[in-house]
């Protein structure tokens, strides 16, 4: 996401969408009362009723946010147009669709600060980490993104099983290595993930020739070859200074931290009712909600009483994370209920 101006004082940001990852973050940026001003396309009529044509016409309107529906090119906001032009009148409904490339300004009433970290996070450099995962006889290549992975590829090599001779068409490894400078020069990410179990990725590291590829790859351990085992390898400890940039590792750092105080009995709550009570008393120092949480309560019209505990937390310096349905972490919280909170003190 492209910053381009901003006035937080009068509550207007201007923001240029610059990847589809910014999609997912508008979706949770833009709320109900917002103004969106853009560019839209409107039918219209034109002449008398008998000979009349309806034609698309492009406008540059301004709405007040009603709906926010999150596709997967797409942010779609419906809402009420608030200002009277010559073909469109005041009051009446209006979309208007974020894609790629789109400019458009937003107003709020007031800014809180875990959104103004969310625009921040949004317009930050992005760090993309290429994991490969691999063993003997087959490899997992994916790609990080700002919420969950994107999977590259699965492939499965022709090799030698130990107690049955068979003809190696390819050698395996170079391949993996081939792969991966192609995924190098087309994503340019930030690191290189190796993984394996066992002494695979010793093996193919010393394989590739020095080069910008080579300078790039961090090794680390998986236990299998699946995208389950994704989660854990954004987990290891080795990585923590390769992965300071991660919002997965952040994530399930986030989580982790959680289920410990669920499990010791200590400072957490989950559930919305018993998170809702611990914001009431002012108790909550981290709220974690789910992107489909959020989602659930929007669509049964729940949200504003979810917004008021937001901002109760936001005016306490809490800190508010939310938190992807598609990463490990988020189906974990889901699992407490779509939210949970790591308090400042013992419930009891």
């Amino acid at each position: 996401m492209q910053l381009i101006s901003s006035d937080f004082k009068k509550g207007f940001v201007k923001l240029k969408v610059t990847d589809k990852d910014d999609l997912w973050y508008l979706s949770h940026l833009i709320d109900q009362g917002d103004i969106i001003r853009g560019k839209t396309t409107r039918k219209i009529k034109i002449g008398d009723s008998e000979n009349a044509k309806s034609v698309k016409k492009t406008y540059t309107l301004s709405i007040q946010a009603e709906t926010v529906e999150l596709t997967e090119n797409s942010v779609r906001i419906n809402g009420k147009v608030t200002e009277e032009t010559e073909d469109v009148p005041k009051g009446s409904y209006q979309s208007i669709t974020l894609e790629e490339t789109s400019e458009f300004t937003l107003e709020k009433p007031q800014w809180l600060s875990y959104q103004k970290q969310k625009l921040q996070e949004a317009c930050e450099k992005k760090y993309d980490y290429l994991l490969c995962l691999f063993d003997r006889e087959e490899v997992l290549f994916a790609l990080t993104k700002k919420f969950g992975y994107e999977i590259l590829a699965e492939l499965k090599g022709e090799v030698q099983k130990k107690a049955k001779a068979v003809e190696i068409k390819k050698d395996f490894q170079e391949e993996i290595i081939k792969t991966l400078g192609s995924y190098h020069e087309r994503y340019k990410p930030s690191a290189i993930i190796l993984a394996s179990p066992a002494f695979y990725k010793e093996d193919l590291y010393k394989k590739i020739p020095a080069s910008d590829l080579k300078k790039k790859i961090v090794l680390a351990i998986c236990s299998d070859i699946s995208e389950r085992s994704l989660d854990e390898v954004m987990r290891r400890p080795e990585l923590a200074e390769t992965l300071k940039h991660s919002r997965a590792r952040q994530e399930q750092i986030l989580v982790e931290e959680l289920l410990k105080e669920i499990n010791k009995n200590d400072k957490a709550a989950y559930g919305w009712k018993e998170v809702r009570e611990a914001a009431n008393s002012g108790s909550v120092l981290k709220l974690l909600l789910s992107d489909d949480f959020i989602h659930k309560k929007r669509l049964a019209g729940e949200f504003a009483e979810v917004d008021r505990c937001m901002k109760m937390v936001d005016s306490l310096q809490g800190e508010i994370h939310i938190i992807s349905s598609e990463s490990d972490a988020g189906k974990k919280l889901n699992g407490l209920g779509g939210i949970a909170a790591i308090l400042r003190y013992k419930k009891y």
